[in-house]
C-alpha cells in the first residue's frame, strides 16, 4: 500500500468532482424515469427501450474520448502542451463525426432501429416520439463529453461542478414542466422528456465551451486550436486510443444484443430491468469517478518513466477497489426495495420481479468494481488498451450473448436465470484482471520524444 499521503489526496480531487456529477447525473436519470414511469408501463418501456439505443451512441462516443486518457495523460506527465491541444482537436472531430452519422441514421430509418430492441408494437410506438427528438441532444453531447473526459486528463475537473449544476437545475425541472404541463405549458408526456433531454444538452456544451476556454488555466487553447491534427498523433490515437473506443462500441453492441433479449421477454421484464439498472448504475457511479482519478495517475507515472510507481500505485488502487466493491454491492442489496417503491404507477409483477434481479446485480457488483478498476482504471493509463479490448470482446461475444440468448429463447429458463447470464461475466473477469496485473506487459509508454 502506498503510504504517500498526496497519493490519496491526489485521487480524491481526481474522483470527488466526477463522483459528485455522476451522483447526481444518475439522480436526475432517475427522476426522468419515475416521472416518465407516472404515465404507465408501455411508456416507460418505450423510453427505456430508445435510450437502450441512446446508450449504444454514448458507450461509442465516451469510449473514443476515454481513448485520449491514454494519450493525453502520459503526455500530461511530460508536460507536453502542443501535444496535447492537437490531441484535443483530434479526439473533438471524431466525436463530433460519430454523432452527426448517428443523428442521420436516426432521421433515416427511426423505426427500423428502434425495433431491434424489441418487437412489441405497443413499445415501439410509445418510444418513437422520444426516439427521434432525443437524437437532437447527440452532437451537443458528444463535443461536451469529448472535452470534458480531456480536461480530466490534465487534471481539470472541476468542470464536472458547473455541469452537474446544470444538469439538475434544466433536466429535473423541464422534464416536470414540459412531462405534466405546468407554469402554463402543455402537457407533452415522453415528448416532453426527450425535449427537456436536448434542451439540457446544449446547455451543457455551452457551459464546457466555457470552462475550457476561459475559465481554466492548466492548458491554453483557442476555439481555432480545434481544428488542427497531427499525423504522427493519429497513428498513435489509433494504435494506443482506438482500441478504447473498439473496446467501448463492441461492447454497447453487445448491450445492443443484451436489450434485444430483454426487449423479447415482455414489458414486465423491461420494466423490472429498467428499475434494477438504475439501482446498479448507482452502485457503480462511485467506483467509475475513482477509475477516471487512477488513470490520469497511472498515465502520468508511465509518461514519467517512473515504472516502480507505477506498479506501487496499480497495487493500492487494486485494494482500494475491493474494499469499494464490497460496500457498493451491500448498498445496492439493501436499498433494493425501498428503491423499488420508488416506481409507484409500475405493476406489482414488475417490482416483485425488479428485487430479485436487483439482488442478483448486487452480487455481481464486487467482481465488476475490482475489473473495472484494473481495466478501465490501470490498464487503460498504462497503455495497455489492446488486452482490455481482447477480453472484453471474447466475454461478451463468446460467453455472455449466447448464453443469455440460449437461456432465454432455447432453454426457456426463469426471467431472474437470464438476467445472471446477462451479467455472468462480472463473476470472473476479475480473475483475469487480476492475473494480468501480476505481470509487466501491461506498462506501455505511448509518448513519443
Amino acid at each position: 500500500m502506498v503510504r504517500d499521503k498526496s497519493f490519496y489526496k491526489t485521487l480524491v480531487r481526481l474522483a470527488a468532482p466526477a463522483a459528485l456529477q455522476g451522483f447526481i447525473s444518475l439522480l436526475v436519470n432517475q427522476a426522468d424515469t419515475v416521472m416518465v414511469s407516472s404515465l404507465g408501463d408501455a411508456a416507460l418501456a418505450g423510453v427505456a427501450q430508445s435510450n437502450s439505443a441512446t446508450a449504444f451512441f454514448t458507450a461509442a462516443v465516451s469510449g473514443m474520448a476515454s481513448g485520449s486518457s491514454v494519450l493525453v495523460a502520459q503526455y500530461w506527465g511530460r508536460k507536453d502542451n502542443e501535444r496535447i491541444r492537437r490531441i484535443f482537436a483530434m479526439v473533438a472531430m471524431l466525436c463530433a463525426g460519430i454523432a452527426l452519422a448517428a443523428v442521420g441514421a436516426i432521421q433515416a430509418w427511426p423505426r427500423w432501429l428502434l425495433g431491434r430492441f424489441t418487437d412489441n408494437p405497443g413499445v415501439l410506438d410509445a418510444g418513437l416520439p422520444y426516439f427521434r427528438i432525443v437524437a437532437a441532444s447527440y452532437l451537443p453531447f458528444a463535443l461536451s463529453t469529448a472535452l470534458i473526459v480531456m480536461l480530466r486528463s490534465v487534471e481539470a475537473v472541476n468542470v464536472t461542478l458547473y455541469t452537474t449544476a446544470a444538469a439538475l437545475v434544466t433536466n429535473v425541472g423541464l422534464n416536470y414542466v414540459l412531462i405534466f404541463g405546468k407554469l402554463g405549458m402543455p402537457a407533452l408526456g415522453v415528448t416532453g422528456a426527450a425535449l427537456a433531454t436536448v434542451i439540457s444538452r446544449f446547455i451543457e456544451l455551452g457551459i464546457v465551451w466555457w470552462y475550457l476556454f476561459h475559465k481554466q488555466r492548466r492548458l491554453q487553447i483557442k476555439p481555432s486550436d480545434l481544428t488542427r491534427g497531427d499525423a504522427l498523433l493519429w497513428r498513435d490515437y489509433v494504435k494506443f486510443g482506438m482500441p478504447v473506443g473498439l473496446g467501448d462500441l463492441q461492447w454497447a453492441l453487445v448491450g445492443v444484443g443484451k436489450a434485444a433479449i430483454i426487449g423479447r421477454l415482455g414489458s414486465t421484464m423491461i420494466v423490472a430491468n429498467t428499475v434494477t439498472t438504475g439501482l446498479m448504475e448507482l452502485g457503480r457511479v462511485f467506483s467509475s469517478s475513482l477509475t477516471i482519478g487512477a488513470c490520469v495517475m497511472i498515465g502520468m507515472t508511465v509518461g514519467q518513466k517512473d515504472y516502480r510507481k507505477t506498479r506501487e500505485y496499480s497495487n493500492t488502487i487494486q485494494v482500494l477497489f475491493v474494499f469499494v466493491g464490497c460496500v457498493m454491492a451491500l448498498m445496492v442489496y439493501l436499498l433494493r426495495g425501498p428503491y423499488a417503491s420508488l416506481y409507484g404507477n409500475i405493476s406489482d409483477e414488475a417490482r416483485r420481479l425488479a428485487n430479485t434481479l436487483i439482488s442478483i446485480g448486487a452480487l455481481t457488483l464486487i467482481g465488476t468494481t475490482y475489473h473495472a478498476s484494473c481495466f478501465i482504471g490501470i490498464n487503460r493509463g498504462a497503455g495497455d488498451s489492446r488486452f482490455v479490448f481482447v477480453v472484453d470482446m471474447i466475454c461478451g461475444w463468446l460467453v455472455v450473448l449466447p448464453l443469455s440468448a440460449l437461456a432465454a429463447f432455447v432453454w426457456r429458463w426463469p426471467l431472474p436465470m437470464v438476467f445472471l447470464c446477462i451479467y455472468i461475466d462480472q463473476c470472473f473477469k476479475w480473475l483475469i484482471a487480476f492475473i494480468r496485473l501480476r505481470g509487466n506487459k501491461w506498462i506501455r509508454n505511448v509518448t513519443r520524444e
